[in-house]
């Protein structure tokens, strides 16, 4: 089997997951199409000779944050939460600005041809997408910017404990 074939398959699979997250009416299904989305994006690192990035989406992706995502939804009783039905005037916005979205993207993609990668015309070694050569680039070219999102993680995990601290100490009152 040509790897075309196995890219255009993967892709199909993956938009026709993608758009099932978006149009299932249970949250529970939702998410797990959404995981099965991850799977074949991981797919598409395999094929792009990634295989370490296919590993971390697999296993922090699809493994704990859908987890913890779907145990959330888990917990929450949405037959009580029901939000009010929206009125058609939304409906019509909606329906309006998704079609000018689809319309946008139809022709942008009319308009720009985009070839199917291949190991042929991209020119990968067999290294490309091991943890060696990634650790190499990210602690080199990179430094700055991965320097710099670390002290974002960390600085958002400080206020999410400083937040629901603040939370827990205002129930006690």
């Amino acid at each position: 089997m040509d790897i075309s074939n196995i890219w255009y398959f993967l892709s199909g699979l993956t938009l026709l997951s993608a758009l099932m997250v978006v149009l299932a009416k249970n949250p529970i299904h939702s998410v797990l199409y959404l995981v099965f989305t991850f799977f074949c994006i991981s797919g598409h690192y395999v094929l792009l000779n990634a295989q370490f990035l296919m590993a971390v989406n697999i296993i922090v992706y699809a493994g704990a944050i859908m987890v913890l995502f779907l145990f959330v939804i888990m917990m929450l009783d949405l037959r009580k939460n029901k939000p009010d039905s929206k009125s058609s005037l939304t409906k019509l916005a909606g329906v309006i600005v998704s079609g000018v979205l689809l319309v946008i993207f139809v022709a942008a993609f009319h308009k720009n041809s985009m070839p199917v990668p291949s190991a042929d015309t991209v020119g990968f070694s067999s290294q490309t997408g091991m943890v060696e050569n990634l650790g190499k680039i990210l602690y080199s070219e990179y430094l700055l910017p991965f320097e710099l999102v670390s002290i974002l993680f960390f600085v958002a995990m400080v206020g999410a404990v400083l937040l629901g601290k603040r939370e827990a100490g205002e129930r006690n009152f």
